[in-house]
């Protein structure tokens, strides 16, 4: 839990299939860091390191509690699948919330997060991601590989095709991000070693490659299920670990998203440290 005291800020360190979240826990609702800070926290040589920062508050609309997510470029996002079971962990620890379960208020609406408790520090949770809304499909623009665009209060563009293993999502990744003037996630996908399984590899706008992503493997499964290669319930893993996927038996219909999550440390941060280095 949070307390400011001049300028000393402490902050958890928690991460879901390697996807890694700092989680700032304000009773006032106010995120005491500003863009830049952000930045420098998120920062995996001069800083912590983490794919964002998330500060979490009272609730708002009918909600328990509320969710502010920040990329590693200090820009605001709508919604982390990954981060919001982050955001879960620490809430319960900090005692704002009891198991099993509590909704969140989010900049993609509000979300309910199911909890449950593990016995070595590891949780679960399983959040409801609201509806998945597919794009058209786009075969053409790729000769390799299928496409389409999939928006899950934020926006995804889902590749699939050959091994992602192979695909430099370095290069092709944030070339694909900046045709969008907002920015797009990218997930590169194929199919698992099993039925109902996909592997993945994504590339997070503002943040680049990450160990995983649960908005992203909730538009690889939709897409992937209107491409008639899986079916309703679906595993996708993600380099960091694997996600599990249950989809509505239409589109439209609210998609959930299950996984782990395990606090990896308490971090104590003087604000004055929280400075740009040449």
């Amino acid at each position: 839990m949070v307390q400011a005291n001049g300028s000393r800020l402490a902050l958890s360190k928690h991460e879901g299939a390697g996807n890694d979240f700092l989680v700032v826990v304000a009773p006032d609702g106010r995120a005491p860091l500003d863009d830049a800070q952000v930045r420098i926290l998120c920062d995996r040589h001069r800083g912590i390191g983490a794919d964002g920062v998330i500060t979490v508050g009272p609730g708002s609309g009918g909600a328990d509690l509320s969710m502010v997510l920040r990329n590693a470029d200090g820009r605001e996002a709508e919604m982390s699948g990954n981060g919001m079971r982050c955001l879960a962990q620490a809430a319960v620890l900090a005692g704002l919330v009891t198991p099993p379960r509590f909704t969140v208020a989010t900049a993609a609406g509000v979300k309910t997060v199911d909890y449950e408790l593990g016995s070595t520090g590891t949780d679960r949770a399983s959040v409801d991601m609201g509806e998945v809304t597919l794009g058209a499909d786009q075969p053409q623009q790729f000769g390799d590989r299928r496409a389409r665009q999939v928006d899950v209060g934020n926006p995804h563009l889902v590749l699939f095709g050959p091994d992602p293993a192979e695909v430099d999502v370095a290069v092709i990744g944030p070339r694909l991000e900046a045709v969008h003037p907002d920015g797009i996630n990218v997930e590169f996908i194929a199919l698992g070693p099993e039925p109902d399984e996909l592997v993945l590899r994504v590339w997070e706008r503002g943040v680049g490659e990450t160990l995983a992503c649960g908005t992203g493997s909730c538009a690889a499964a939709a897409a992937a299920r209107s491409w008639g290669l899986v079916g309703d319930i679906v595993r996708v893993h993600n380099p960091g670990g694997p996600l599990d996927v249950t989809l509505g038996r239409k589109d439209g219909d609210p998609v959930a998203l299950a996984g782990p999550v395990r606090k990896v440390a308490d971090v104590v941060v003087d604000l004055a440290l929280l400075v740009v280095t040449p």
